[in-house]
């Protein structure tokens, strides 16, 4: 393949993306979108091992690899259940940033090029630059995969004077920039290039172990961003155009998803890597974290809770990271479609950080075959709870915390939440009385219109379902 065509593969493959990126945009175009990027992504591999910079001799490590890595994202993808789907995106952060550093050290001993004045300048900072990227992704994104898989608790490590630790090894980077870039020989950068590389990786463990809970959908996102800058770095280094095209896709909207994150959490950028919002999931609050919620709770049995949908003209349900962990989704879809023919309007309400990434309870009820166009954000059907009969509320707690708007001292105060305590009667399920992943207790739960259906979500939900059919 001559140069020529391999560009305006490039070109092709550069058009795709951004039509991927437009189709994921919508439930309804996703499925389009994501055709348009394994397509785009197979023309650029095509058109990279065919292109002019690959010799024939190089092909049978390139097959190898695809085999090995096809084989290895075949496997995980039939194995990978979709409630263990952000610990997978956050593992698949870190081989981007692995592959970075990689890159970066292999383009540096490699003597096939040579460099002189202005350009070796900017080809060795290029190298510094993205083995440092890719290095705090890489490590960053295994603590993500930890704390979202479980491994790792949820509670943010707050080091004694962390930020100073921080501005030191910024500042010892920035020490060992100068000396890599005046380093006279290969052998002598080395040693510069090791200690940044080790202080980076430091550096991502520092700073994800410092976040809690609560802002891990932000970390996700952020982690996002952070692998598509290592990508265009790499990008720079190998000076392959679609790389870096595509590395930026990646940065900027990873970038965009994590403001709209932190909006919806009314959190800012710097406060969310400054960490320590969340202690931990099923912690109790922490002594002076706010008002106290006071009262009894209103237990309710499955039974009870079919009879009020039956009864119900409208129903709202409210997914959280409870049902994930149950995978009740399938039977909230089969509870949905049962009430949907007797004539009932049900409608599912989405908060922003719902979960534990973006998108995440979208995807599981994609999943399940729940209909788009009832599936509404936070924004769209807040308005509508004093409208509504009964709010069904599964494994939600922070997002649905009144305290945020009434309590000005809680650590969620002016936190956007969906107001389901505005329905004429609420239902929260969950299995004990166990603070959310933030450690703030829910005044919802003591509420006069508020009702608790304690237990497993799919074992509780089964129970609704066969009382609605019998």
């Amino acid at each position: 393949m001559t140069s020529s065509l391999a560009t305006i593969c490039y070109i092709g493959a550069t058009i795709l993306f951004i039509l991927s990126l437009g189709g994921l945009s919508n439930p309804e175009t996703a499925r389009r979108g994501n055709l348009f990027g394994i397509i785009g992504m197979a023309l650029a591999v095509v058109a990279t091992v065919l292109g002019p910079r690959v010799t024939p001799a190089g092909y049978a490590w390139i097959v190898g690899a695809l085999v090995v890595g096809g084989s290895v994202g075949l496997i995980a993808a039939k194995k990978v259940q979709m409630t263990q789907m952000p610990e997978l995106v956050a593992l698949m952060h870190s081989l981007v940033g692995l592959a970075a550093c990689l890159v970066g050290f292999a383009s540096y001993v490699d003597t096939s090029i040579e460099f002189t004045g202005a350009e070796k300048a900017i080809h060795e900072m290029e190298i510094y630059v993205g083995i440092l990227i890719g290095a705090v992704t890489f490590s960053g994104s295994i603590i993500a995969f930890g704390k979202l898989s479980g491994r790792i608790g949820g509670k943010p490590l707050l080091l004694p004077g962390r930020h100073l630790m921080n501005l030191a090894g910024l500042l010892v980077v920035v020490w060992f920039a100068r000396e890599f870039m005046n380093a006279p020989t290969i052998q002598a950068g080395m040693t510069p290039l090791i200690v940044m590389t080790v202080i980076a990786l430091l550096f991502g463990v520092h700073m994800v172990m410092a976040i809690g809970g609560a802002d891990m959908p932000v970390v996700v996102s952020m982690l996002n961003s952070y692998s598509g800058w290592a990508a265009a770095a790499t990008g720079f280094m190998l000076s392959n155009d679609l790389l870096i095209v595509v590395g930026a896709l990646v940065g900027s909207s990873g970038a965009i998803l994590s403001y709209i994150m932190c909006k919806a959490m009314n959190r800012n950028f710097f406060s969310v890597i400054a960490g320590g919002f969340g202690t931990g999931g099923g912690a109790p609050a922490a002594s002076g974290a706010g008002a106290q919620p006071a009262g009894e709770v209103s237990p309710i049995n499955a039974q009870e809770t079919a009879e009020m949908l039956r009864e119900s003209k409208s129903v709202i349900i409210v997914p959280g990271y409870g049902m994930a962990v149950a995978q009740a989704q399938h039977t909230v879809y089969e509870i949905t479609k049962l009430l949907r023919e007797r004539g009932v309007n049900v409608r599912f309400g989405i908060h922003p950080v719902a979960g534990r990434m973006p998108g995440h309870m979208n995807v599981l009820l994609a999943e399940a075959k729940v209909p788009y166009d009832i599936v509404l954000e936070m924004d769209e059907i807040n308005e509508d709870f004093p409208e509504t009969d009964v709010t069904m509320v599964i494994g939600a707690n922070d997002i649905v915390n009144p305290a945020a708007q009434d309590d000005p001292t809680s650590p969620i105060a002016g936190m956007p939440v969906l107001e389901v305590w505005k329905a004429r009667t609420s239902i929260v399920m969950k299995r004990s009385m166990a603070s959310g992943y933030a450690g703030v207790d829910n005044p919802l739960f003591y509420k006069d219109n508020n009702r608790m259906l304690f237990g497993d979500a799919k074992k509780m939900l089964d129970e609704v379902l066969a009382a609605l059919k019998g």
